[in-house]
């Protein structure tokens, strides 16, 4: 079995993070505003790498390493293929997300 495969996160890096580049012409990129409220946990295993910015609210968001952040308006995150993360919030958190998926993927 695989090692986990941690995230990347920027505390208040909205302003002075540059996401990386995109190496491939072809690459089809989806984007798309995510709500949390208090309740079930979202875990999701990426096949995908995808970039997060916390818009409103917060999130505790942990991944299968063991790492685990209490996100925040301004904070970014890298989530690379692979990474398996776990989602939560004590009220609502708003976010807005960009991943470079195949065409048609989810």
């Amino acid at each position: 079995m695989a090692a986990p495969v941690a995230l990347r996160y920027q505390p208040q890096a909205q302003s002075t993070f540059k996401p990386p580049l995109i190496a491939n012409d072809n690459a089809f990129l989806g984007d798309v505003f995510t709500r949390l409220e208090k309740g079930t946990p979202l875990v999701y295993t990426y096949t995908y790498d995808e970039m997060k910015i916390i818009l409103e609210g917060e999130f505790e968001i942990s991944d299968a390493t063991g790492q685990k952040v209490s996100a925040k308006p301004g904070d970014v995150f890298y989530f690379p293929k692979g990474a398996k993360i776990t989602f939560t919030t004590p009220s609502y958190g708003l976010a807005f997300f960009t991943g470079q998926r195949a065409e048609g993927g989810a």
